[in-house]
């Protein structure tokens, strides 16, 4: 099944641009139902033609992107909105109103196919994964934002002044603290050692090792990566526990 999208652009030629790209997505395909030129003609659509999606632009005449986006929200079945604008700044603001995805202009056509990817997953996941607002850490890195569902990370392990997040796909870098996380999502991840939580989901088995310098220990397997992390003495039983629970 293709996307239902809608363009929202007060430029005819960024609207033209998105519409090519979308037409050479094939993962999922996209289909353009749709394009208006302000906050106004995007709602008169909605109403009159429901979408999965919409490409929304921010700074546009009269009422913005974000209000726009804002807005959307009071809809019982809100169509998911990915952000694409040549402002980069706004980026945290977009993702506090759960936008799936933000793009910065020109839009390459791979960043295009992986926000598409999300709306995707976000539409298919089970009602129970979606409801209340999916759980994910706002990461931003290189000059871009991305929002990673918590469901996705398989480990957080914090190295110097960073957190790496792992996932099957990726690590990213977060900028924060171990303890916080580990306060905040205790019912998703439990810790092996001063500087590693693991999804619990992920905890596949609880290995002896022998390492030649540190001399015998322990080491927990995790589903979605080859990764092995090292299990402190004090955290063994919460992580055996994670196995039965």
């Amino acid at each position: 099944m293709a996307l239902k999208v809608l363009i929202v652009d007060d430029e005819a030629l960024a609207r033209s641009r998105l519409r090519t790209l979308l037409g050479d997505c094939t993962d999922p395909r996209a289909e353009v139902v749709g394009e208006a030129g302000n906050a106004v003609q995007a709602m008169d659509q909605i109403q009159r033609a429901p979408c999965d999606l919409l490409l929304l632009d921010i700074h546009m005449p009269g009422v913005d992107g974000m209000a726009l986006a804002e807005n959307l929200r009071s809809m019982a079945a809100p169509p998911r909105v990915v952000f694409v604008t040549a402002h980069a700044e706004h980026a945290v603001h977009a993702f506090e109103l759960e936008a799936v995805d933000y793009l910065t202009k020109p839009v390459r056509l791979e960043r295009l196919q992986q926000a598409l990817q999300k709306v995707q997953r976000l539409m298919t996941a089970e009602p129970s994964e979606v409801g209340g607002g999916t759980e994910s850490l706002l990461i931003q890195e290189r000059g871009r934002s991305e929002r990673v569902a918590l469901s996705e990370v398989i480990y957080l392990k914090a190295e110097l002044k960073y957190i790496t997040v792992r996932t099957a796909e990726k690590e990213h870098i977060y900028d924060g603290a171990l303890s916080d996380l580990e306060q905040k999502y205790a019912h998703l991840f439990v810790r092996v050692h001063r500087n590693a939580l693991v999804a619990r989901r992920c905890v596949r088995a609880v290995e002896k090792h022998n390492d030649p310098v540190e001399g015998e220990g322990w080491t927990v397997r995790l589903d979605g990566c080859d990764e092995r992390l090292a299990v402190s003495r004090r955290q063994l039983a919460a992580v055996r526990e994670s196995l039965v629970g």
